[in-house]
Order: C-alpha cells, then sequence, then structure tokens
C-alpha cells in the first residue's frame, strides 16, 4: 500500500522507512496509519507479502489483458499475473517493494502514479487493491488518473472499504506507538463513494463483490 502526492522537492517519501521495509519482509509487525486524532487502521502488511489467497484469486479473474498493478508492495499480484500468463508491471514508490516484487520473479518500477508511467493509455487493467484507493487522499482525482492510464473502454478493479465511509485524513505510519514517517494525505472510502468518485471521473461500475465480513471489490469500465 502506497501513497504518492505533490511534495516539495527532497522532502522525506512516506513509504521509504527502513521500518517499512522491514515490515515489508516480515521483520516487523504492528505497522498502521494514525492521525492527530486517534484515527487509526492496521496495515495488514504480512498478507500483502504473502502468495495470493482466495480472495485475491478472485482479483485475478477478472483482470484481462496487459495489467498494471498501482501499489504494487511486495508483489504478490505481479507474482500470480505472471504466473496465469499476463503481461504485468507493478509500480510502488517504496524501493523495498520495488525489490521484492522483481525477487518473486516479477516486473516492477519505482515511481508515483502522478508521474508518468509505461504504455499510457494502453494497458487492459489497473488495480488498486489493499486500500490503495487511499493514494494522494483524492480518490476522484486518482480515479481520472487511472483513467488516463487504460485504454478506451480498460478495467480497473478498486478494494474499497468495508464500512460505508468516504474521509480524508493527514495521517503518518506508525510502528506500535512510533511514527515512522511524515505526514501524508490519505483517503478511505467504501463502495458507495467509490461509485461516486468514479462517475466523476469517467468510469461506469460494472461489477462489485465482497468476501464475507472482510474485503469489498468494485471493477470499473472507462467511459469512451
Amino acid at each position: 500500500m502506497n501513497t504518492s502526492e505533490r511534495r516539495p522537492i527532497g522532502a522525506p517519501e512516506p513509504w521509504r522507512s527502513e521500518t517499512y521495509a522491514g515490515a515489508l519482509y516480515g521483520r516487523v509487525r504492528d505497522v498502521c496509519l494514525r492521525d492527530a486524532e486517534g484515527w487509526s487502521v492496521s496495515l495488514d502488511v504480512a498478507r500483502w507479502s504473502a502468495r495470493a489467497d482466495s480472495a485475491d484469486r478472485a482479483v485475478l479473474e477478472r483482470c484481462t489483458g496487459r495489467v498494471l498493478d498501482v501499489g504494487c508492495g511486495a508483489g504478490r499480484f505481479v507474482e500470480a499475473l505472471a504466473a496465469c500468463g499476463h503481461t504485468v508491471l507493478g509500480v510502488d514508490v517504496s524501493p523495498a517493494a520495488v525489490i521484492s516484487t522483481v525477487c518473486r520473479g516479477g516486473s516492477a518500477r519505482r515511481g508515483s502514479v502522478f508521474s508518468p508511467l509505461p504504455d499510457e493509455g494502453s494497458w487492459d487493467t489497473v488495480l488498486l487493491i489493499d486500500g490503495n484507493i487511499g493514494i494522494g487522499g483524492d480518490p476522484t482525482r486518482l480515479l481520472r488518473r487511472i483513467h488516463d492510464v487504460v485504454r478506451p473502454g480498460g478495467l480497473s478493479v478498486v478494494e474499497a472499504s468495508p464500512l460505508d465511509v468516504d474521509e480524508r485524513r493527514r495521517v503518518r505510519i506508525h510502528s506500535g506507538q512510533h511514527a515512522i514517517s511524515p505526514v501524508f494525505s490519505w483517503a478511505t472510502v467504501g463502495s458507495r463513494a467509490l461509485l461516486r468518485h468514479a462517475r466523476l471521473a469517467g468510469w461506469a461500475p460494472v461489477e462489485q463483490w465482497t468476501v464475507p465480513g472482510t474485503r469489498h471489490f468494485v471493477v470499473l469500465r472507462a467511459r469512451i
């Protein structure tokens, strides 16, 4: 799970800390996002760093053609999609995430979704999984950017919050009680809010499904 927004030149990158890298490699636990008012959400880095599970496989089944995984993390989707024969690229602002993905046999590059990306306008499917709809703290802006990245009529598979929320927060990454990043913008949106943002950004809903009790997904198609 990763974010990149407009930051001053030379500002520290939230996802570059050694502690977050340690979490990706299983050496650090109890990592979360937290704001100054006490709101927090755990980052399930252990699951993200494991192999694709049954809920992930439902996402894989809906991917078509060439796939771009935005905020690829440790690379489980890139690994699984490549094994299924897809051309797939992971993009992440964390150097540790890119290294992990490549070590799993996948292709990945370090960078922000808001910076130029390879083959813009030609990807068949773009993934925003594990809360990555929160990237940059502005879901409409993010979905507009993804609309530019996919081909006309392309798909985006997005994981939404299981809660009916539409929130913007200024957060830090924490390990236990200790902040390990600068403050950055993050968003949390449930399925209903996600559909509102998607329509504003030029997307039409295709499908929704829920993994009981835990995870919610939406498939969007770019309107031409």
